[in-house]
């Protein structure tokens, strides 16, 4: 079902690690192509062309593709009052989780008469992605538009597919929870498209260009992401997703074993490792995964994740080792339920989330833990972070001298300029104390 990597023997240096981690056989380049010829497209072709892509891949052309403010305020009435009540607790739980990701201005005095004031500005407009594909994204909705919202930014357009079961527009429980957050601006467009609308806009149905493109998606999405990045800022490149769970025989292996298949039942290439000190505690995981997700409902899925090369048990020879190979890996989730959870912890340098404990499962996450659910995929926790307020704000560094500040820093300036064989550089502040530019 699941295979096994052991490493129990080995002590492999970074190189030699990073070749053994298990990766889906499916890379993004093989989506670019296609991705971008589905932005091209757009580009030319404007709101035909979505609606042509609608039919294509999404099963229905939508009725309008820019969403009219009468059916968002209808869908908001008609959310379930538990599915509407769940959606307010996570709207309040992630926006106060957001406002303590906004820095703070801070001014840097360096004499009486020299400062630098750094400040941080929200971006004028976002594109924000909620995905439609085997399953439903209200959630998804919450966790790109508050820290936007609570950064600050002006305009915001929310995109997500055309459904098939609702007459070719956006799924009402994306569109009631879209209305809860006060969104007007809702395309039902879809993958690569969708991306390649957002950056470049399409004038037909007044969608304006935006300056960053948040969201999860498949393969097609992030390609996108890829290829309009530098036209636009993107977040990450959010791909399919992963949990990774480092254990020993001290944890729950029917709570582990749930856990992973939480995460496969998102799709078929999804990643679920798990990374443990005891081959004992693996065969108990083993049997538990057999069990569960032969009960589950998604179980078919589930079990062709779990199959898959992406996913694996993974034995170590301690917790440090396991440590060493979760960096490696950079998992978007990781899970840490050990008898010494502290301690893991301190040696975990690349994650997007991290569930201390056998009460934080990722699934917390997904929903009404307060922190967002947008995180790097295939690695790219190493260097990259999550979706949070900081995603739409820029730091700007604001400089402000007198005529004193300047002074004191003049042939300094003039020393360092005329090094670098760029006099002119020198010569602005020396024209500042010239007696004819008084």
């Amino acid at each position: 079902m699941i295979q096994t990597i052991d490493l129990r023997e080995l002590r492999p240096g970074r190189a030699e690690l990073t070749a053994l981690l298990p990766r889906p056989t499916v890379d993004i380049s093989v989506a670019m192509t296609a991705a971008s010829t589905l932005i091209d497209e757009v580009r030319t072709g404007g709101e035909e062309a979505l609606r042509e892509h609608a039919r294509r891949f999404d099963g229905g052309e939508p009725t309008s593709v820019r969403v009219s403010a009468e059916a968002i305020a209808a869908a908001v009435e008609a959310l379930d009052p538990a599915v509407r009540a769940a959606l307010e607790t996570a709207i309040e739980r992630v926006r106060r989780a957001s406002a303590a990701q906004v820095p703070a201005s801070q001014v840097t005095e360096l004499t009486d008469d020299s400062r630098i004031v750094q400040r941080w500005q929200p971006v004028d407009r976002v594109g924000l992605y909620v995905p439609g594909g085997k399953a439903v994204y209200p959630s998804s909705v919450i966790m790109n538009v508050v820290p936007a919202q609570v950064a600050g930014v002006g305009s915001l357009a929310l995109a997500s597919p055309a459904q098939r079961d609702f007459d070719g527009n956006v799924h009402p429980v994306v569109l009631g929870a879209a209305g809860l957050l006060g969104i007007t601006e809702v395309y039902a467009i879809g993958g690569a498209s969708a991306i390649g609308a957002l950056a470049y806009g399409v004038p037909d149905i007044g969608l304006e260009p935006v300056d960053i493109v948040t969201g999860p998606g498949n393969i097609y999405v992030a390609a996108a992401k890829r290829l309009v990045k530098g036209q636009v800022g993107i977040d990450s490149e959010a791909g399919t997703t992963e949990i990774l769970v480092i254990a020993d025989q001290h944890a729950n292996a029917a709570y582990v074993a749930a856990d992973l298949i939480s995460q496969a039942e998102h799709d078929e290439a999804a990643a679920s490792l798990l990374v443990t000190d005891s081959a004992e505690f693996a065969e108990r995981v083993r049997d538990e995964l057999a069990r569960q997700t032969a009960e589950t409902t998604h179980s078919a899925r589930v079990a062709q994740a779990l199959a898959g090369p992406q996913s694996a048990i993974v034995l170590v020879a301690d917790l440090a080792a396991a440590a060493e190979f979760s960096n490696a890996y950079g998992p978007e989730h990781l899970e840490i339920q050990t008898a010494h959870n502290t301690e893991v912890l301190g040696n975990i340098t690349s994650a997007g989330a991290i569930f201390v404990g056998e009460h934080s499962p990722v699934s917390l996450g997904d929903y009404l833990a307060g922190s967002n659910h947008v995180l790097p995929t295939g690695g790219q926790s190493r260097f990259s972070a999550g979706l949070g307020a900081a995603t739409f704000l820029r730091p700007q560094q604001i400089i402000e001298y007198g005529p004193a500040g300047l002074t004191e820093v003049a042939a300094g300036i003039r020393a360092l300029s005329d090094a670098e064989a760029l006099p002119a550089h020198g010569d602005a502040v020396a024209i500042r104390f010239l007696p004819s530019a008084q």
